[in-house]
């Protein structure tokens, strides 16, 4: 039927997609982690113990896997989609790798859409940003909204343009969040954390350093590995383009870092979460 959905992926978005829409029977899903198969099934989603399965019959998929799978997924998913259903690729990849899955599709004479997740899914839910882009995106944009999508833009019909966007966009909102990390740990060692907030509250005053702090640490805490992985994305971009991404590849290495400390959830305030990381870089030694 014209409203079936296929998820391929059933990690923090799909689960929280599909809760948030209550999409139930109405959704198949095949996540290569066997152990997601009892969410999957909490959840009112039928599970298929592969790709084909869970893509039969589907009228639109969403591609919800992690970026260093995202090629390989579409590669696959190109020849196994029905002649009229449209895959969503939505991960948090380089333009050019968006164009490289955008060809197996087209090889195989399949729709494909670029679709880039603008904002944390949590707390956003189905209210979250989309971008949509490539010659199908208007079509893309109309399935997207009738399976609960609430705020959905289309932005071009070049493959890779919705995710430039978010990549270009992604160089400086995670970049400032892996200099925060960098600006406090090395105030924390130094003792003159307050000390250097409140020199920086006293020249920008829209939201305070300590706030914004606690934040950033939370953010690169709880998603960091996922960041780090849309960061080297970004830092592939910055070299098909001929830039050179200084910054953006030891943004990398710290939303990597931050994530793989596991500290989850995070202790509440910037000073706390500080002494967990120190704790942990500690136990390492």
């Amino acid at each position: 039927m014209r409203g079936s959905i296929a998820l391929i992926g059933f990690g923090e978005a799909g689960s929280t997609f599909a809760r948030a829409a209550g999409w139930g029977s109405r959704a198949t899903a095949f996540d290569a982690a066997p152990a997601r198969r009892a969410e999957i099934e909490a959840h009112g989603v039928i599970p298929h113990a592969n790709a084909a399965e869970a893509l039969a019959g589907a009228a639109i998929v969403l591609s919800l896997v992690t970026a260093d799978q995202a090629l390989a997924v579409a590669c696959e998913c190109a020849g196994l989609i029905a002649a009229d259903a449209l895959f969503c690729d939505m991960n948090s990849v380089a333009p050019g790798t968006k164009r490289s899955a955008a060809q197996a599709f087209a090889n195989a004479g399949r729709g494909y859409v670029d679709v880039a997740v603008m904002a944390p899914v949590n707390p956003a839910h189905m209210a979250v940003p989309l971008n949509i882009s490539g010659p199908d995106a208007a079509e893309a944009n109309e399935r997207l909204r009738e399976i609960g999508f609430t705020k959905t833009t289309v932005v071009g019909d070049a493959i890779g343009r919705a995710s430039a966007i978010k990549l270009v966009r992604s160089v400086m909102v995670k970049g400032l969040e892996a200099l925060t990390a960098e600006m406090m740990m090395a105030a924390h060692a130094e003792g003159v954390a307050d000390d250097v907030l409140a020199s920086l509250d006293a020249s920008e005053k829209s939201t305070g350093w300590a706030e914004r702090t606690d934040y950033n640490l939370d953010r690169m805490m709880v998603h960091g590995r996922r960041r780090a992985a849309e960061m080297a994305e970004a830092a592939q971009m910055l070299r098909d383009l001929g830039i050179a991404p200084m910054m953006t590849e030891n943004t990398v290495n710290w939303q990597q870092m931050l994530g793989d400390r596991g500290i989850n959830p995070p202790p509440a305030g910037y000073a706390a979460k500080l002494a967990a990381f120190h704790e942990t870089s500690t136990g390492e030694n």
